[in-house]
């Protein structure tokens, strides 16, 4: 029986791939994705804040700043997430030996090219919020 290198290997699981079967390994990459959280910090690591130009260059931010910038997140959510991001290598963190200690993160090119799917996915959601709220209220008014 040939062996097969460890490339070789990942290939054929790559082919094997397919979200909509049970155990495959991409349903939890689209849950980590799919966070709202994480699409907010996509965003603001590529310059998509408020006050920006949204020209979706990548920048790096120090946590302070992110936490400023995503109102309503908790510190344990935003360090969670950021974590998980940094794990899944979409996110760098970069300590600089200062007095204090200064940490900043910043896309990885694997992030960078998530964030320009989830760009859409936000203005999308930005364009169409009006319209959602109509059918909301038509539905509401429908089961009540």
């Amino acid at each position: 029986m040939p062996t097969t290198t460890a490339a070789q290997q990942r290939a054929e699981a790559k082919l094997s791939y397919n979200a909509f079967l049970e155990g495959c390994p991409s349903r939890q990459l689209l849950a980590r994705i799919s966070d709202k959280w994480v699409a907010l910090i996509l965003a603001a690591l590529s310059d998509e804040g408020p006050g920006t130009e949204g020209g979706g260059e990548p920048r790096a931010m120090r946590y302070s700043e992110l936490s400023r910038q995503l109102t309503g997140v908790s510190q344990k959510m935003l360090t969670q997430t950021l974590r998980a991001l940094e794990r899944d290598g979409l996110v760098i963190r970069t300590v600089t030996p200062t007095v204090p200690v200064t940490v900043t993160y910043e896309l990885t090119e694997l992030g960078v090219s998530l964030q320009q799917v989830m760009r859409g996915l936000k203005q999308w959601a930005e364009a169409h919020m009006d319209e959602v709220f109509v059918h909301r209220g038509d539905y509401d008014a429908r089961e009540a």
